[in-house]
Protein backbone atom coordinates (compact mmCIF):
# COMPACT_ATOMS: atom_id res chain seq x y z
CA UNK A 1 0.00 0.00 0.00
CA UNK A 2 1.52 3.34 -0.81
CA UNK A 3 0.97 7.00 0.90
CA UNK A 4 0.43 9.79 -0.83
CA UNK A 5 0.58 13.19 0.74
CA UNK A 6 -0.61 16.93 0.41
CA UNK A 7 -3.38 16.16 -1.75
CA UNK A 8 -6.01 19.12 -2.09
CA UNK A 9 -9.30 19.40 -3.10
CA UNK A 10 -12.45 21.24 -3.09
CA UNK A 11 -14.55 21.17 0.19
CA UNK A 12 -17.81 19.66 -1.73
CA UNK A 13 -15.82 17.60 -3.72
CA UNK A 14 -17.52 14.20 -5.01
CA UNK A 15 -16.11 10.85 -3.44
CA UNK A 16 -15.04 9.62 -6.97
CA UNK A 17 -12.69 13.06 -6.47
CA UNK A 18 -10.21 10.74 -4.09
CA UNK A 19 -9.46 8.11 -6.82
CA UNK A 20 -9.09 10.97 -9.18
CA UNK A 21 -6.58 12.46 -7.11
CA UNK A 22 -4.69 9.66 -6.10
CA UNK A 23 -4.09 8.52 -10.18
CA UNK A 24 -2.94 11.45 -11.09
CA UNK A 25 -0.54 12.41 -8.41
CA UNK A 26 0.65 8.80 -8.93
CA UNK A 27 0.89 9.75 -13.02
CA UNK A 28 -1.19 6.32 -13.61
CA UNK A 29 -5.06 5.56 -15.24
CA UNK A 30 -7.60 5.54 -12.80
CA UNK A 31 -8.50 1.94 -13.30
CA UNK A 32 -5.21 1.25 -12.06
CA UNK A 33 -5.95 2.29 -8.32
CA UNK A 34 -7.81 -0.16 -6.72
CA UNK A 35 -8.58 0.65 -3.47
CA UNK A 36 -8.19 4.17 -1.61
CA UNK A 37 -8.39 4.79 2.29
CA UNK A 38 -8.31 7.89 4.08
CA UNK A 39 -5.15 8.01 6.12
CA UNK A 40 -5.89 11.88 7.36
CA UNK A 41 -8.01 14.44 6.18
CA UNK A 42 -7.63 18.49 7.68
CA UNK A 43 -8.23 21.92 6.17
CA UNK A 44 -6.38 24.39 5.02
CA UNK A 45 -8.21 27.73 6.13
CA UNK A 46 -5.03 30.39 5.62
CA UNK A 47 -7.03 32.06 2.87
CA UNK A 48 -10.82 32.11 3.55
CA UNK A 49 -11.63 32.68 -0.14
CA UNK A 50 -9.84 29.74 -0.88
CA UNK A 51 -10.34 26.67 2.52
CA UNK A 52 -9.82 23.43 0.89
CA UNK A 53 -9.70 20.36 2.25
CA UNK A 54 -5.99 18.75 2.23
CA UNK A 55 -6.03 14.44 2.15
CA UNK A 56 -3.44 11.53 3.15
CA UNK A 57 -4.17 8.51 1.09
CA UNK A 58 -3.43 4.92 1.51
CA UNK A 59 -4.01 3.65 -2.32
CA UNK A 60 -2.91 0.10 -3.86
CA UNK A 61 -2.39 -0.05 -7.44
CA UNK A 62 -2.49 -2.69 -10.09
CA UNK A 63 0.34 -5.28 -10.10
CA UNK A 64 3.11 -4.08 -12.71
CA UNK A 65 2.11 -0.58 -13.11
CA UNK A 66 4.66 1.48 -12.62
CA UNK A 67 4.73 4.70 -9.71
CA UNK A 68 7.06 7.66 -9.15
CA UNK A 69 10.26 6.48 -6.98
CA UNK A 70 9.52 9.29 -4.35
CA UNK A 71 5.81 7.64 -3.43
CA UNK A 72 6.69 5.66 0.01
CA UNK A 73 5.16 2.88 1.63
CA UNK A 74 2.20 3.10 3.90
CA UNK A 75 3.63 2.61 7.42
CA UNK A 76 2.56 -0.15 9.17
CA UNK A 77 0.56 0.82 12.24
CA UNK A 78 -0.50 -2.95 14.08
CA UNK A 79 -0.23 -3.23 17.44
CA UNK A 80 1.45 -6.18 18.44
CA UNK A 81 1.95 -6.43 22.15
CA UNK A 82 5.54 -6.92 24.19
CA UNK A 83 4.91 -10.11 26.25
CA UNK A 84 2.35 -12.81 26.55
CA UNK A 85 1.77 -15.05 29.49
CA UNK A 86 -0.18 -17.81 30.11
CA UNK A 87 -3.97 -16.57 32.87
CA UNK A 88 -3.22 -17.12 35.73
CA UNK A 89 0.89 -17.61 35.94
CA UNK A 90 1.99 -14.39 37.38
CA UNK A 91 0.76 -12.33 40.22
CA UNK A 92 -1.75 -9.77 38.94
CA UNK A 93 -0.99 -5.83 38.37
CA UNK A 94 -3.29 -3.23 39.84
CA UNK A 95 -3.97 -0.28 38.41
CA UNK A 96 -5.44 2.58 40.10
CA UNK A 97 -7.96 4.78 38.25
CA UNK A 98 -10.09 3.99 35.19
CA UNK A 99 -9.21 7.69 33.15
CA UNK A 100 -8.24 7.49 30.21
CA UNK A 101 -4.37 6.47 30.87
CA UNK A 102 -5.83 3.52 33.49
CA UNK A 103 -8.37 2.20 30.70
CA UNK A 104 -5.89 2.17 28.11
CA UNK A 105 -2.85 0.39 30.71
CA UNK A 106 -5.66 -2.01 31.65
CA UNK A 107 -6.28 -3.31 28.46
CA UNK A 108 -3.10 -3.86 27.32
CA UNK A 109 -2.58 -5.54 30.40
CA UNK A 110 -5.17 -7.74 30.16
CA UNK A 111 -4.35 -8.41 26.22
CA UNK A 112 -1.03 -9.69 27.20
CA UNK A 113 -2.95 -12.19 29.70
CA UNK A 114 -2.12 -10.39 33.52
CA UNK A 115 -5.65 -9.54 34.39
CA UNK A 116 -5.64 -6.66 35.94
CA UNK A 117 -7.62 -5.31 38.69
CA UNK A 118 -8.60 -2.05 38.22
CA UNK A 119 -9.65 0.21 41.25
CA UNK A 120 -11.29 3.32 41.11
CA UNK A 121 -12.24 5.75 43.54
CA UNK A 122 -15.25 7.33 42.13
CA UNK A 123 -18.36 5.56 40.20
CA UNK A 124 -19.40 3.77 37.47
CA UNK A 125 -19.79 6.10 34.44
CA UNK A 126 -23.51 6.23 34.34
CA UNK A 127 -23.75 6.97 38.04
CA UNK A 128 -21.20 9.49 38.23
CA UNK A 129 -22.92 11.10 35.21
CA UNK A 130 -25.49 11.52 37.36
CA UNK A 131 -23.73 12.50 40.81
CA UNK A 132 -21.91 15.31 38.32
CA UNK A 133 -25.35 16.62 37.05
CA UNK A 134 -26.34 16.84 40.53
CA UNK A 135 -23.36 19.73 41.13
CA UNK A 136 -24.62 21.60 38.18
CA UNK A 137 -28.31 21.95 38.52
CA UNK A 138 -28.38 21.77 42.13
CA UNK A 139 -25.24 22.55 43.73
CA UNK A 140 -24.54 19.71 45.70
CA UNK A 141 -21.04 18.24 45.17
CA UNK A 142 -20.00 14.68 45.68
CA UNK A 143 -16.54 14.35 46.58
CA UNK A 144 -15.96 10.97 45.07
CA UNK A 145 -17.68 11.32 42.38
CA UNK A 146 -17.74 14.59 39.78
CA UNK A 147 -15.54 15.62 36.97
CA UNK A 148 -12.39 14.49 38.33
CA UNK A 149 -13.34 11.09 39.65
CA UNK A 150 -15.01 8.38 38.40
CA UNK A 151 -14.98 5.71 35.46
CA UNK A 152 -13.73 7.62 32.29
CA UNK A 153 -11.79 10.34 34.22
CA UNK A 154 -12.30 14.15 34.03
CA UNK A 155 -11.89 13.59 30.16
CA UNK A 156 -15.25 12.12 30.02
CA UNK A 157 -16.58 15.43 31.08
CA UNK A 158 -14.63 17.74 28.20
CA UNK A 159 -14.61 18.42 24.54
CA UNK A 160 -13.12 14.71 23.98
CA UNK A 161 -10.13 16.35 21.84
CA UNK A 162 -8.11 13.60 20.54
CA UNK A 163 -5.17 14.48 18.93
CA UNK A 164 -1.40 15.74 20.57
CA UNK A 165 1.82 16.39 19.72
CA UNK A 166 3.55 13.73 21.28
CA UNK A 167 6.52 12.16 19.48
CA UNK A 168 4.83 8.50 18.07
CA UNK A 169 6.96 6.56 16.10
CA UNK A 170 5.32 3.32 17.14
CA UNK A 171 1.57 4.85 16.90
CA UNK A 172 0.36 3.59 19.61
CA UNK A 173 -2.58 7.16 19.27
CA UNK A 174 -3.22 4.83 16.29
CA UNK A 175 -3.87 2.26 18.91
CA UNK A 176 -6.16 4.06 21.52
CA UNK A 177 -8.10 5.41 18.43
CA UNK A 178 -8.61 1.92 16.99
CA UNK A 179 -9.84 0.54 20.48
CA UNK A 180 -11.82 4.12 21.00
CA UNK A 181 -13.93 3.45 17.45
CA UNK A 182 -14.55 -0.58 18.55
CA UNK A 183 -15.53 0.81 21.79
CA UNK A 184 -18.25 2.94 20.01
CA UNK A 185 -16.43 5.87 18.91
CA UNK A 186 -17.12 7.01 15.27
CA UNK A 187 -15.23 6.07 12.42
CA UNK A 188 -13.98 9.65 11.35
CA UNK A 189 -11.70 9.85 14.12
CA UNK A 190 -9.25 7.59 12.55
CA UNK A 191 -8.31 10.29 9.77
CA UNK A 192 -9.87 14.11 10.75
CA UNK A 193 -7.21 16.25 11.49
CA UNK A 194 -8.56 16.75 14.82
CA UNK A 195 -10.91 14.68 16.05
CA UNK A 196 -13.24 14.45 18.79
CA UNK A 197 -16.03 12.39 20.47
CA UNK A 198 -18.02 14.96 23.18
CA UNK A 199 -19.17 13.63 26.44
CA UNK A 200 -22.28 11.26 25.68
CA UNK A 201 -20.43 9.16 23.26
CA UNK A 202 -17.42 8.91 25.48
CA UNK A 203 -19.63 7.42 27.88
CA UNK A 204 -20.46 4.44 25.79
CA UNK A 205 -16.69 4.31 24.86
CA UNK A 206 -16.00 4.18 28.55
CA UNK A 207 -18.12 1.32 28.90
CA UNK A 208 -17.09 -0.58 25.83
CA UNK A 209 -13.63 -0.37 26.90
CA UNK A 210 -14.43 -1.80 30.41
CA UNK A 211 -16.50 -4.90 28.74
CA UNK A 212 -13.57 -5.75 26.36
CA UNK A 213 -10.96 -5.43 29.57
CA UNK A 214 -13.29 -7.74 31.81
CA UNK A 215 -13.77 -10.12 29.15
CA UNK A 216 -10.05 -10.53 29.36
CA UNK A 217 -9.99 -10.98 32.63
CA UNK A 218 -9.58 -8.42 33.89
CA UNK A 219 -11.70 -6.87 37.20
CA UNK A 220 -13.24 -3.71 38.22
CA UNK A 221 -14.03 -2.23 41.68
CA UNK A 222 -15.55 1.06 42.14
CA UNK A 223 -15.80 2.83 45.09
CA UNK A 224 -12.64 1.87 46.23
CA UNK A 225 -9.54 4.28 47.48
CA UNK A 226 -6.33 3.45 48.08
CA UNK A 227 -5.21 4.84 50.98
CA UNK A 228 -1.69 3.87 51.30
CA UNK A 229 1.03 1.47 49.81
CA UNK A 230 2.56 -1.66 51.32
CA UNK A 231 6.39 -2.14 50.88
CA UNK A 232 9.00 -4.75 51.03
CA UNK A 233 12.13 -4.48 53.04
CA UNK A 234 13.68 -3.38 49.41
CA UNK A 235 11.32 -0.55 49.58
CA UNK A 236 9.24 -2.17 46.55
CA UNK A 237 5.63 -2.28 46.70
CA UNK A 238 4.08 -5.70 47.90
CA UNK A 239 0.21 -3.93 47.97
CA UNK A 240 -1.93 -1.63 48.54
CA UNK A 241 -4.34 -0.45 51.37
CA UNK A 242 -7.96 -0.03 50.94
CA UNK A 243 -10.51 2.61 52.28
CA UNK A 244 -11.91 -0.43 54.24
CA UNK A 245 -8.37 -1.26 55.98
CA UNK A 246 -7.98 -4.06 53.81
CA UNK A 247 -4.69 -5.25 51.75
CA UNK A 248 -4.43 -5.70 47.91
CA UNK A 249 -1.20 -7.49 47.73
CA UNK A 250 0.58 -6.78 44.44
CA UNK A 251 4.00 -6.28 42.87
CA UNK A 252 2.71 -3.95 40.35
CA UNK A 253 0.88 -0.88 40.88
CA UNK A 254 0.09 1.84 37.95
CA UNK A 255 -0.81 5.00 39.46
CA UNK A 256 -3.11 6.23 36.84
CA UNK A 257 -4.67 9.00 39.45
CA UNK A 258 -5.19 12.03 37.34
CA UNK A 259 -4.62 15.84 38.66
CA UNK A 260 -6.49 16.16 40.89
CA UNK A 261 -6.56 13.84 43.27
CA UNK A 262 -4.74 15.62 45.95
CA UNK A 263 -5.04 13.48 48.83
CA UNK A 264 -3.41 10.78 47.16
CA UNK A 265 -0.18 12.89 46.66
CA UNK A 266 -0.28 13.85 50.20
CA UNK A 267 -0.37 9.89 51.11
CA UNK A 268 2.92 9.72 48.56
CA UNK A 269 4.85 12.57 49.81
CA UNK A 270 4.46 11.31 53.39
CA UNK A 271 5.30 7.51 52.12
CA UNK A 272 8.65 9.31 50.75
CA UNK A 273 7.93 8.42 47.14
CA UNK A 274 10.06 10.98 44.95
CA UNK A 275 7.72 13.63 43.65
CA UNK A 276 9.09 17.50 41.88
CA UNK A 277 7.42 20.17 41.74
CA UNK A 278 6.31 21.21 38.35
CA UNK A 279 5.20 24.16 36.01
CA UNK A 280 1.46 24.73 35.59
CA UNK A 281 -0.99 27.36 35.10
CA UNK A 282 -4.13 29.09 36.21
CA UNK A 283 -6.31 31.68 34.46
CA UNK A 284 -10.39 32.10 33.66
CA UNK A 285 -12.74 30.36 31.07
CA UNK A 286 -13.70 32.80 28.61
CA UNK A 287 -16.94 32.73 25.86
CA UNK A 288 -18.34 33.85 22.72
CA UNK A 289 -20.95 33.16 20.39
CA UNK A 290 -19.58 29.93 18.70
CA UNK A 291 -20.66 31.90 15.22
CA UNK A 292 -17.96 34.98 15.46
CA UNK A 293 -15.34 32.28 15.83
CA UNK A 294 -16.49 30.43 12.80
CA UNK A 295 -16.49 33.68 10.49
CA UNK A 296 -13.33 35.00 12.14
CA UNK A 297 -11.78 31.27 10.65
CA UNK A 298 -13.94 31.01 7.73
CA UNK A 299 -15.36 33.88 6.67
CA UNK A 300 -18.08 33.32 4.00
CA UNK A 301 -17.44 29.28 4.50
CA UNK A 302 -18.58 29.25 8.02
CA UNK A 303 -21.26 26.98 8.63
CA UNK A 304 -19.84 24.49 6.26
CA UNK A 305 -21.25 20.84 7.53
CA UNK A 306 -17.54 19.50 6.35
CA UNK A 307 -15.85 21.97 8.55
CA UNK A 308 -17.94 22.44 11.33
CA UNK A 309 -17.67 24.58 14.12
CA UNK A 310 -13.75 26.58 14.45
CA UNK A 311 -11.40 26.34 16.94
CA UNK A 312 -8.60 28.65 17.69
CA UNK A 313 -5.05 28.41 19.67
CA UNK A 314 -3.50 31.74 20.46
CA UNK A 315 -0.24 32.38 22.82
CA UNK A 316 0.92 35.58 23.78
CA UNK A 317 4.37 36.79 25.56
CA UNK A 318 3.29 39.52 28.00
CA UNK A 319 5.77 42.32 28.59
CA UNK A 320 6.03 41.08 32.61
CA UNK A 321 7.29 37.97 31.42
CA UNK A 322 4.49 35.72 31.78
CA UNK A 323 3.18 33.62 29.27
CA UNK A 324 -0.92 33.59 28.34
CA UNK A 325 -2.54 30.72 25.89
CA UNK A 326 -5.72 29.02 25.21
CA UNK A 327 -6.26 26.22 27.22
CA UNK A 328 -9.02 23.29 25.86
CA UNK A 329 -10.80 25.29 23.74
CA UNK A 330 -14.24 23.47 22.99
CA UNK A 331 -16.26 24.97 20.27
CA UNK A 332 -20.04 25.15 20.17
CA UNK A 333 -19.38 23.83 23.92
CA UNK A 334 -20.18 25.04 27.60
CA UNK A 335 -18.14 26.22 30.92
CA UNK A 336 -18.68 23.23 33.51
CA UNK A 337 -18.23 22.99 37.25
CA UNK A 338 -15.13 20.74 38.08
CA UNK A 339 -14.23 20.93 41.17
CA UNK A 340 -13.71 18.04 43.35
CA UNK A 341 -13.29 19.33 46.88
CA UNK A 342 -15.79 21.23 48.75
CA UNK A 343 -15.76 25.07 49.60
CA UNK A 344 -13.60 25.56 45.86
CA UNK A 345 -14.47 26.53 42.51
CA UNK A 346 -12.93 25.41 39.64
CA UNK A 347 -14.09 25.74 36.19
CA UNK A 348 -13.29 23.47 32.90
CA UNK A 349 -15.00 23.31 29.15
CA UNK A 350 -16.84 20.49 27.52
CA UNK A 351 -18.64 20.01 24.22
CA UNK A 352 -20.75 17.35 22.72
CA UNK A 353 -20.55 15.64 19.45
CA UNK A 354 -22.42 18.09 17.37
CA UNK A 355 -20.42 21.22 18.92
CA UNK A 356 -23.94 22.43 18.31
CA UNK A 357 -24.37 25.14 21.32
CA UNK A 358 -24.39 28.59 20.78
CA UNK A 359 -21.13 29.47 22.35
CA UNK A 360 -17.70 29.04 21.85
CA UNK A 361 -14.96 28.35 25.29
CA UNK A 362 -11.49 28.02 26.18
CA UNK A 363 -9.54 28.68 29.24
CA UNK A 364 -7.49 31.35 28.87
CA UNK A 365 -4.17 31.16 31.33
CA UNK A 366 -1.12 32.26 33.00
CA UNK A 367 1.73 29.93 33.42
CA UNK A 368 2.91 29.78 36.83
CA UNK A 369 6.22 28.50 37.62
CA UNK A 370 8.27 26.88 40.91
CA UNK A 371 8.78 30.96 42.13
CA UNK A 372 5.29 31.82 42.65
CA UNK A 373 4.49 28.98 44.91
CA UNK A 374 7.71 28.37 47.37
CA UNK A 375 7.47 25.51 49.97
CA UNK A 376 7.54 21.79 49.59
CA UNK A 377 6.44 19.57 46.74
CA UNK A 378 2.80 20.37 47.76
CA UNK A 379 3.07 23.94 47.61
CA UNK A 380 1.60 23.81 43.86
CA UNK A 381 -1.82 21.96 45.44
CA UNK A 382 -2.27 24.95 48.13
CA UNK A 383 -1.43 27.40 45.69
CA UNK A 384 -4.30 26.07 43.34
CA UNK A 385 -7.08 25.62 46.34
CA UNK A 386 -5.51 29.21 47.34
CA UNK A 387 -7.55 30.74 44.24
CA UNK A 388 -10.47 28.08 44.25
CA UNK A 389 -11.70 29.23 47.30
CA UNK A 390 -11.36 32.66 46.58
CA UNK A 391 -14.08 31.70 44.01
CA UNK A 392 -15.63 29.90 45.67
CA UNK A 393 -16.23 33.08 48.21
CA UNK A 394 -16.74 35.20 45.06
CA UNK A 395 -19.45 33.52 43.54
CA UNK A 396 -21.56 33.85 46.08
CA UNK A 397 -20.63 30.28 48.34
CA UNK A 398 -23.35 28.09 46.72
CA UNK A 399 -20.36 27.10 43.70
CA UNK A 400 -21.65 29.94 41.94
CA UNK A 401 -18.78 31.19 40.16
CA UNK A 402 -17.89 34.89 39.46
CA UNK A 403 -17.76 36.38 35.98
CA UNK A 404 -17.09 39.41 34.31
CA UNK A 405 -17.53 41.19 30.98
CA UNK A 406 -15.03 41.15 29.28
CA UNK A 407 -15.36 44.96 28.50
CA UNK A 408 -15.71 45.42 32.41
CA UNK A 409 -12.53 43.65 32.55
CA UNK A 410 -10.58 45.60 30.58
CA UNK A 411 -11.93 48.90 31.82
CA UNK A 412 -11.12 47.45 35.18
CA UNK A 413 -14.56 48.29 36.64
CA UNK A 414 -16.64 45.41 37.94
CA UNK A 415 -19.71 43.66 36.01
CA UNK A 416 -23.25 44.12 37.33
CA UNK A 417 -24.97 42.29 34.61
CA UNK A 418 -23.95 40.38 31.65
CA UNK A 419 -25.06 41.19 27.90
CA UNK A 420 -25.36 39.44 24.44
CA UNK A 421 -23.39 36.52 25.52
CA UNK A 422 -24.99 34.68 28.59
CA UNK A 423 -22.54 32.66 30.46
CA UNK A 424 -22.88 28.55 30.40
CA UNK A 425 -21.13 27.76 33.50
CA UNK A 426 -23.86 25.84 36.00
CA UNK A 427 -25.28 26.41 38.57
CA UNK A 428 -24.79 29.61 37.90
CA UNK A 429 -22.55 32.93 37.45
CA UNK A 430 -22.20 35.69 39.71
CA UNK A 431 -21.13 39.15 37.64
CA UNK A 432 -18.26 41.08 39.54
CA UNK A 433 -14.78 42.15 39.26
CA UNK A 434 -12.34 39.24 38.76
CA UNK A 435 -9.41 41.49 39.27
CA UNK A 436 -8.82 39.83 42.95
CA UNK A 437 -9.60 36.20 41.56
CA UNK A 438 -5.84 35.40 40.27
CA UNK A 439 -2.48 37.04 41.10
CA UNK A 440 -2.20 40.69 40.12
CA UNK A 441 0.49 39.53 37.50
CA UNK A 442 -1.94 37.21 36.01
CA UNK A 443 -4.36 39.62 35.69
CA UNK A 444 -2.38 41.96 33.96
CA UNK A 445 -0.63 39.42 31.54
CA UNK A 446 -4.79 38.31 30.67
CA UNK A 447 -5.27 42.19 30.22
CA UNK A 448 -2.51 42.86 27.53
CA UNK A 449 -2.81 39.46 25.95
CA UNK A 450 -6.74 40.05 25.11
CA UNK A 451 -6.62 43.13 22.44
CA UNK A 452 -3.50 41.20 21.10
CA UNK A 453 -5.90 37.96 20.91
CA UNK A 454 -8.28 40.18 19.20
CA UNK A 455 -6.23 41.16 16.07
CA UNK A 456 -5.88 37.66 15.21
CA UNK A 457 -9.67 36.79 16.08
CA UNK A 458 -11.70 39.47 15.49
CA UNK A 459 -14.18 40.23 18.22
CA UNK A 460 -12.30 38.54 20.73
CA UNK A 461 -12.12 41.56 22.71
CA UNK A 462 -15.68 41.87 22.45
CA UNK A 463 -17.56 43.97 25.32
CA UNK A 464 -19.85 41.01 25.95
CA UNK A 465 -17.63 38.28 25.79
CA UNK A 466 -17.74 36.58 29.33
CA UNK A 467 -15.15 35.71 31.69
CA UNK A 468 -15.84 33.04 34.50
CA UNK A 469 -13.44 32.14 36.87
CA UNK A 470 -11.40 30.32 38.29
CA UNK A 471 -9.70 27.37 35.76
CA UNK A 472 -6.47 25.57 37.89
CA UNK A 473 -6.78 22.32 36.80
CA UNK A 474 -4.70 22.48 33.52
CA UNK A 475 -2.30 19.70 34.72
CA UNK A 476 -0.78 18.62 38.31
CA UNK A 477 1.42 21.08 40.05
CA UNK A 478 4.01 17.90 40.69
CA UNK A 479 5.59 15.25 39.20
CA UNK A 480 5.64 11.67 40.38
CA UNK A 481 9.02 11.18 38.42
CA UNK A 482 10.09 7.86 36.80
CA UNK A 483 13.24 6.21 35.45
CA UNK A 484 13.57 5.33 31.84
CA UNK A 485 12.10 1.57 32.78
CA UNK A 486 8.85 3.69 33.99
CA UNK A 487 9.33 2.77 37.69
CA UNK A 488 9.26 5.66 40.16
CA UNK A 489 13.11 6.38 40.75
CA UNK A 490 13.15 5.33 44.40
CA UNK A 491 10.01 3.13 44.49
CA UNK A 492 10.13 -0.41 43.10
CA UNK A 493 7.17 -1.90 41.18
CA UNK A 494 5.24 1.47 41.32
CA UNK A 495 4.50 3.04 37.69
CA UNK A 496 3.64 6.81 37.37
CA UNK A 497 1.28 7.18 34.45
CA UNK A 498 -0.60 9.60 32.74
CA UNK A 499 -2.01 12.86 33.74
CA UNK A 500 -1.54 12.96 37.45
CA UNK A 501 2.05 11.84 37.39
CA UNK A 502 3.08 14.48 34.71
CA UNK A 503 3.57 12.71 31.96
CA UNK A 504 0.29 13.59 29.74
CA UNK A 505 -2.04 16.68 28.84
CA UNK A 506 -4.89 15.38 27.62
CA UNK A 507 -6.96 11.94 26.43
CA UNK A 508 -4.61 10.72 23.58
CA UNK A 509 -1.69 11.19 25.24
CA UNK A 510 -2.70 9.73 28.80
CA UNK A 511 -3.67 6.60 26.63
CA UNK A 512 -0.35 6.42 24.68
CA UNK A 513 1.29 6.97 27.93
CA UNK A 514 -1.12 3.90 29.92
CA UNK A 515 0.20 1.95 26.93
CA UNK A 516 4.02 2.32 27.30
CA UNK A 517 3.49 1.74 30.96
CA UNK A 518 1.37 -1.36 30.66
CA UNK A 519 4.15 -2.46 28.42
CA UNK A 520 7.21 -2.21 31.03
CA UNK A 521 4.44 -3.90 34.19
CA UNK A 522 4.10 -6.33 31.57
CA UNK A 523 8.04 -7.20 31.21
CA UNK A 524 8.82 -6.78 34.91
CA UNK A 525 6.08 -9.50 35.38
CA UNK A 526 6.74 -11.40 32.83
CA UNK A 527 10.65 -11.33 33.64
Amino acid sequence: MLRLTELKLPLDHEPSALRTAAAARLGVPEEAVLSVEVARRGYDARRKRDIHLVYTLDVTVAAGVAVPGDVTEAPDTTYVPPVFVRAGSVPRPVVIGAGPCGLMAALTLAEMGFRPIVLERGKIVRERTKDTWALWRRSVLTPESNVQFGEGGAGTFSDGKLYSGIQDKRHLGRKVMTEFVAAGAPDEILYVSKPHIGTFRLVTVVEGLRAKIEALGGEYRFGTRVEDLVFGSDRAVRGVVLGDGSVLETPAVVLAIGHSARDTFAMLARRGVHLDPKPFSIGFRIEHPQAVIDVARFGSFAGHPVLGAADYKLVHHASNGRSVYSFCMCPGGRVVAATSEAGCVATNGMSQYSRAEFNANAGIVVGIGLEDYPGDVLAGVEFQRVWERKAFVAGGGDYRAPGQRVGDFLAGRASADFGSVTPSYKPGVRPGDLSDSLPDYAIAAIREALPVFARQIPGFAMDDAVLTGVETRTSAPLRITRGRGFESLNTGGLFPAGEGAGYAGGILSAGVDGIRVAEAVGKMLAG
